[in-house]
């Protein structure tokens, strides 16, 4: 028996539609992140409290630049999925870009933008 090079039309679809869902929710985190950032969403009082809390600020700050990293992290998160969605158009996704073999199923349902096998993960780690 041959080893499979690359996964069926029909399995691609499935991974696509587990991604696009994976792609919505996420685009939706980041909206209500950016939109807090960006304070799209308060009622317009902020500018006219008292600004003498020091301490308040300081923790707001803290926040929002808290904040910031995870709306970085949630953007690469975005595009890894994208990535992914033109793998799938290409039929390339699935396919180790270390080794060239496929990466197992059931890693790519728990990492929907994984392009690596876990094989190159352990030579790295030693």
């Amino acid at each position: 028996m041959t080893e499979k090079t690359r996964y069926s039309d029909e399995e691609l679809a499935e991974f696509k539609a587990l991604i696009l869902d994976k792609l919505a929710v996420a685009k939706e985190e980041y909206e209500t992140m950016m939109g807090t950032l960006m304070n799209t969403d308060n009622n317009g009082v902020d500018d006219t409290s008292p600004t003498y809390k020091a301490l308040e600020e300081g923790a707001n700050t803290q926040t929002k630049e808290e904040l910031s990293m995870l709306a970085a992290r949630q953007l690469k998160f975005i595009q890894g999925l994208e990535a992914a969605l033109i793998r799938i158009e290409n039929k390339t996704y699935g396919i180790c870009r270390e080794t060239g073999k496929l990466i197992p199923k059931e890693r790519l349902r728990l990492v929907h933008n994984a392009h690596l096998s876990n094989e190159p993960k352990k030579i790295k780690r030693k």
